[in-house]
């Protein structure tokens, strides 16, 4: 047994529905055919929603998480020369791509009939904060082998053992979830005829592939860069609805100051009436004496 023959077992398991997980676990080891494999497999845990989550998203979305755990090391290393603003803007860029990465995991969650409570939502996007700032972090999350939420500041050791179904195997990288290629089926031809006009169609089809390949890569790479800009406006468009909440706070914060302040200039109003009342009453008095 190899910890390779884990992994693999284990890649599979995790990325199926948490509700299956546990009947998916125990036949898995009851069919291994090696004890020691199926000791270890019986021992592998159930993932929590949040992490069954992150799991789901980096099968299904690969290429926007390498994309924004590429940008994070780039970040990462031009943080250690940034100044206190460019610091707060390069944070407000990470906030920005985790809470676009955290929609799109509840989207992929409710694909599958499950809904991400804020709790759980929070603890998703905790977990790819935690992928951007620390890169045994991205490991874990890259592995797609997550049990339980957790989180990372970048200056402390990650404990993976507590978070990770395998730690061996940090390095690896979750299958992607895809659909898979049609199949495809070869047609013998029965006479010389038909094979000559099969094989000048082969020939046709292959300069026609190459073509579409050529398509292919330039419609991926496109694909790549709206996304990419698509993840920083969706960012863009979380971190003003928080903005927007925290003035709307503000607003009915002052409306209560407006209306005690003005309650007050009515006292003083009063007040200021009965002292100028007394002042007059005082002088009369005063012009009376004197007379």
């Amino acid at each position: 047994m190899s910890s390779a023959d884990l992994v693999a077992v284990a890649d599979g398991l995790y990325a199926e529905p948490a509700t299956t997980f546990t009947a998916s676990r125990d036949r898995a080891a009851k069919e291994c055919g090696d004890k020691a494999l199926a000791a270890r497999i019986k021992a592998l845990r159930k993932p929590s929603v949040a992490a069954w989550a992150v799991n789901l998203l980096v099968r299904r979305e690969a290429d926007q998480i390498e994309q924004v755990l590429g940008i994070a090391e780039s970040l990462r290393a031009a943080a250690e020369s940034m100044d206190g603003e460019e610091l707060r803007s390069l944070t407000r860029q990470r906030r920005q791509l985790t809470a676009a990465l955290t929609s799109s995991a509840r989207s992929l969650a409710r694909e599958n009939d499950v809904r991400l409570t804020e709790a759980v939502a929070d603890q998703v996007e905790g977990m790819l904060t935690a992928a951007m700032l620390d890169p045994r972090a991205a490991d874990v999350v890259r592995s797609g082998l997550v049990v339980t939420a957790f989180t990372a500041t970048g200056v402390s050791d990650l404990d993976v053992a507590a978070v990770c179904a395998v730690p061996d195997a940090l390095g690896h990288q979750a299958a992607a979830l895809v659909r898979p290629p049609p199949n495809l089926q070869l047609v013998l031809p029965d006479d010389g005829i038909r094979l000559e006009a099969a094989q000048e169609r082969v020939e046709e089809a292959v300069l026609e592939a190459a073509g579409a390949h050529e398509e292919h890569e330039h419609a991926v790479a496109a694909v790549g860069t709206l996304r990419a800009r698509r993840l920083q406006l969706q960012g863009e468009i979380e971190e003003l609805g928080r903005r927007l909440a925290a003035l709307e706070d503000d607003v009915d914060r002052v409306d209560e100051e407006l209306e005690e302040a003005e309650e007050s200039v009515s006292e003083a109003e009063a007040q200021r009436d009965e002292a100028d009342q007394a002042l007059a009453g005082a002088r009369r008095e005063l012009e009376r004496l004197e007379t």
